[in-house]
């Protein structure tokens, strides 16, 4: 079935944040399946920045729940029908860069952070056992310097603590000197986190990912390194 648009002003007010000041305008509201309904509401506020809005039965009970991002205090927020729309909020996310928002995914969703140059996204789904919001996996990426050096992008499953990294380099002896971009072989590893339920999650989980990240590249880097020298 293609899809529609209609409008629910109602339901709309009640998920919108009550921010008098932000004057936020419309957009759509995008109706992609009747039988199993999931609507994206896409608004823009005065400074230009895109919210996404999802709307999504994220505990299988059979009732749309939602899930945006406040733009006053810079969390994610999830409201479930089986915790009666309570509000169930990450910590803050001090960088929140634009554009930055929620997505759907297959079990879940996924909020992504995007920089000039770099970006991480988080996957999230909910727990029937603990009945939380549990965070399930995260990836990154990074374009590098002018050079590339340093680009590529990794992911990492939560659930099982499997690591996979694809990075490059930039090595100025290589090709006689006149420098090229190696790429590294792919990093299989393990990578072990705590459980991360949304409540528990702020921008320090991803930073702590990106640091491992980035010393499994390091490290990586240099052996290849030494042993061309050798």
């Amino acid at each position: 079935m293609k899809p529609f648009f209609i409008i629910l002003p109602i339901l709309i007010s009640l998920l919108l944040p009550k921010n008098k000041n932000a004057e936020q305008q419309i957009i759509k509201l995008i109706v992609t399946n009747t039988s199993n309904v999931t609507s994206k509401l896409f608004l823009t506020t005065k400074n230009t920045d895109t919210i996404y809005y999802l709307i999504k039965d994220i505990d299988a009970d059979g009732v749309q729940d939602s899930v945006y991002v406040n733009p006053e205090n810079a969390t994610i927020v999830c409201k479930l029908s089986t915790k009666k729309f309570k509000e169930i909020a990450s910590k803050p996310i001090e960088i929140l860069n634009f554009p930055s928002g929620v997505v759907e995914t297959k079990n879940g969703f996924e909020f992504f952070n995007d920089w000039m140059r770099a970006g991480y996204k988080n996957q999230f789904r909910y727990n029937k056992k603990t009945k939380q919001i549990q965070l399930i996996g995260m990836s990154r990426y990074e374009f590098g310097n002018a050079a590339n050096d340093g680009s590529g992008e990794s992911s990492v499953n939560l659930l099982t603590g499997d690591y996979i990294g694809n990075w490059n380099f930039y090595d100025d002896l290589a090709n006689n000197e006149g420098g090229e971009l190696v790429k590294i072989p792919t990093i299989k590893t393990k990578m072990y986190f705590k459980t991360i339920n949304l409540e528990d999650f702020s921008e320090d989980v991803y930073f702590n990912y990106a640091d491992r990240c980035s010393k499994l590249y390091y490290a990586k880097k240099q052996k290849m390194k030494t042993k061309v020298g050798n």
